[in-house]
């Protein structure tokens, strides 16, 4: 225990301390914001997969569908290496850097509003943000309270309103980049935590080839999908239900296409060379850590004499016990890493989503709409204390769902991954591409996504059976969003040509660069 709290109290320290030395670098909007647009590659990489995974992720998402596919999840976690990382990085980072700094947007609604010429929609998109992000936000928690339970005698509500304490105290005090800098710190915890536990777990079970072996032993009469009576199916290449694995692959993973609190990302990216750099580690960083999730979750149904199994063949207490269980035998030292690998994750996506959701709603709905005259200390002080209210409200939801039977809050949580991607994927990616996008288009995108999202919620059983669950919802609104767009664009009014050739303009600046990076066109 005292091992345990040490390392817990030098954590906290660390990142309170980053917290304060980073002040003199958030004393205007774009220093809050975006760091000064001068964030490293390695800092901007760590921020991208840390603010990617969270206890969703580790504790939630890698239970349910290791549970569910077996060995097979670990498609999930490189389907987010090389379609939520990689190809998120070679198709946006560029662009994204090179447009929102000519459009002056340091936010995803301002960007909809400059690019398109829209104050509306740069409304509406702050908007639907600020309503989705919340309960994504306080769905951060919800990983820890079975961990403290196992780890420390310690009452779940105290380690939440800790936890978001210390976060808002350096998310307040150091802005993007002391969010940045603690990414990078809780980026390493995480990679070196979660190998070290996949070891620790596979040993327990006599070794990888021995742990495979039992797996493929476990009784599948209760899996779901076409081959679930196909013996070994957990321990098989696709697993018994490879369609709606499908749709876990591109939801987790095409999703970070659209969301704010990942592209924006790529606002502060400092150089080119950052952009190649951040590339490669990014990608591996979610090799290891998403893939080393969903690995470590394929193997859960080995510990179902621990988790217990009810009738219908779930685990008892929910999927969010699974995770917990294999750990639960894991010696002191290692579950102190758990508990630090677990709140790294939580507190870098928490600071991402509280910076996002302040600046979206102080710079796109407050700033020259509520408050007419809004200097950048003041615009700085709002953002701040909207901080405050942001992690407030997640904790008071986090601790509402902790301790009563509200269902609503958690239906909530899994709709707004998809409601926020398909929105906004499909405008933001042919904003950056296409110069015939219309912003009739993306209101339809807007629309026709947050409505499917939210009619999953409260009409589910009128969806079709593949549509029903949130995440095939979601990913299906994703993949609708791409088609939608051009489609509408076709057959609505054509943008302003000055808007959008003004737009368009950055591309073609000429910039002098080494013949490393260029061949010149001498003979």
């Amino acid at each position: 225990m005292i091992i345990k709290a040490v390392m817990l109290l030098v954590f906290f320290g660390v990142m309170v301390c980053i917290g304060l030395y980073c002040r003199k670098n958030a004393t205007d909007v774009n220093g809050f914001v975006l760091g000064g647009r001068s964030v490293g590659p390695w800092l901007t990489a760590f921020a991208y997969g840390t603010s990617y995974f969270s206890a969703v992720v580790f504790v939630g998402y890698a239970g349910q569908f290791g549970w569910k596919y077996g060995i097979a999840a670990t498609w999930a976690g490189i389907g987010n290496a090389l379609l939520g990382s990689l190809l998120a990085w070679v198709v946006l980072g560029r662009r994204t850097r090179i447009m929102t700094q000519h459009l002056d947007s340091a936010t995803m609604p301002e960007f909809f509003g400059k690019r398109f010429g829209s104050t509306s929609l740069k409304i509406a998109a702050s908007i639907i943000i600020f309503i989705f992000l919340i309960p994504y936000t306080a769905s951060l928690y919800n990983g820890l309270s079975r961990l403290f339970g196992m780890a420390f005698d310690i009452d779940y509500t105290v380690c939440v309103i800790v936890m978001a304490v210390l976060t808002g105290i350096y998310v307040i005090a150091g802005g993007y980049m002391a969010t940045a800098i603690n990414d990078f710190i809780q980026g390493i915890i995480m990679l070196f935590g979660i190998s070290a536990v996949i070891v620790a777990v596979l040993q327990s079970q006599g070794g990888f080839m021995a742990a495979l072996e039992s797996l493929a032993k476990v009784s599948n009469e209760t899996a779901s999908g076409p081959v679930a009576g196909a013996p070994g199916v957990f321990a098989s290449f696709f697993g018994p239900d490879p369609v709606n694995l499908l749709g876990v692959v591109i939801l987790t993973s095409l999703g970070t296409w659209g969301l704010p609190q990942m592209v924006q990302k790529f606002y502060a990216i400092k150089s080119e060379k950052s952009i190649d750099t951040g590339t490669v580690i990014s990608t591996l960083f979610a090799l290891v850590v998403a893939g080393g999730c969903y690995f470590l979750g394929g193997f859960g149904r080995l510990f179902a004499d621990v988790v217990g199994v009810t009738e219908n063949g779930t685990p008892v207490g929910g999927f969010d016990a699974v995770i917990p269980a294999m750990l639960s035998g894991l010696p002191d030292i290692l579950l102190a890493v758990v508990v630090i690998l677990v709140l790294s994750a939580s507190m870098s996506t928490l600071s991402s989503l509280v910076l996002t959701s302040s600046s979206t709603l102080t710079l796109d709905l407050l700033k020259g709409h509520v408050v007419k005259d809004m200097d950048e200390k003041r615009q700085v002080f709002i953002m701040r204390c909207l901080i405050v209210v942001f992690i407030a409200i997640s904790v008071v939801l986090a601790i509402i769902q902790y301790k009563s039977s509200v269902t609503f809050i958690a239906q909530l949580m899994g709709v707004s991954w998809g409601a926020l991607a398909g929105a906004f994927l499909a405008p933001f990616l042919y904003g950056l591409y296409w110069k015939k996008a219309t912003k009739t288009a993306c209101w339809v995108s807007f629309l026709f996504s947050t409505i499917v999202m939210v009619a999953n919620i409260f009409v589910r059983s009128s969806f079709p059976t593949l549509l029903q669950s949130p995440i095939n919802a979601g990913a299906f609104c994703m993949i609708a969003g791409l088609v939608i767009v051009p489609v509408v664009s076709l057959f609505t009014a054509k943008p302003d040509q000055k808007l959008v050739d003004d737009a368009f303009s950055c591309y073609e600046e000429k910039v002098l660069v080494s013949q490393r990076q260029a061949l010149g066109d001498r003979k």
